[in-house]
């Protein structure tokens, strides 16, 4: 094998002749517009998948959505809270007083164990501290 390999690399290239040359430079000319065709072809194309996705984004229902924050600095569930509390308020004002009352007598009352419990699991999942 490796004399074989000797001989193949101890060839010398041939310099290709004139007509030879010629006929590449022809061949090669001949593919020019093929490659040109194919290139347009391919540009057609991208234009038109590019047209279609415009035309079907247009087509699909723009959906508007508010911007929500989470967390502490939910400012529509804050605006939420305030309107329902002005609501609560400007509807029982006549009868918060009896209410307050009312809630002071539950705790002193027989229920009172059980309301001051619910108001221990609640104060121990809030933050603050009372």
């Amino acid at each position: 094998m490796a004399a074989r390999r000797k001989k193949k690399a101890g060839k010398a290239k041939k310099k290709a002749s004139p007509a030879r040359k010629s006929k590449s430079v022809a061949r090669k000319a001949a593919k020019r517009p093929a490659k040109k065709a194919k290139k347009t072809a391919k540009k057609a194309a991208r234009k038109a998948v590019k047209k279609s996705v415009k035309a079907a984004v247009k087509k699909a229902p723009v959906r508007k959505t508010k911007k929500k924050t989470g967390g502490e600095g939910d400012y529509a569930a804050s605006r939420a809270f305030d309107k329902d509390q002005t609501g609560f308020v400007a509807k029982n004002k006549a009868k918060i007083p009896a209410m307050g009352k009312e809630a002071e007598a539950a705790l002193d009352g027989p229920e009172g164990a059980s309301l001051r419990d619910a108001e221990a699991i609640a104060a121990g999942r809030s933050r603050d501290i009372f």
